[in-house]
């Protein structure tokens, strides 16, 4: 199961992204946004899609990208994001 949540904040909006799947060590949430960084066999993955959300979140838009998790319950993904991001203040 998936489940999507969004909160309207004073100044920025969070959005949570929850599964009810095997969840992650402590270990593999520690390098979970790494480049190359992946926990699937070799040749079945290049780990780069969640350094790059990771970037593109927290270096492009000034946001911010957690983790939390329970091994064997849960991992859920919090973004958070500015309503004012440094893209508007650059147009102006």
């Amino acid at each position: 199961m998936l489940k999507i949540r969004t909160r309207n904040q004073n100044d920025c909006v969070e959005i949570r992204i929850r599964d009810n799947g095997t969840g992650m060590t402590t270990e593999v949430r520690e390098k979970i946004f790494d480049q190359f960084f992946t926990t699937k066999p070799t040749g079945e993955g290049t780990g780069l899609g969640l350094s790059l959300s990771y970037s593109i979140i927290v270096e492009q838009h000034n946001g911010t990208l957690d983790v939390v998790s329970e091994p064997g319950l849960y991992a859920e993904f919090v973004i958070t994001l500015p309503k004012q991001g440094t893209l508007s203040s650059k147009l102006t």
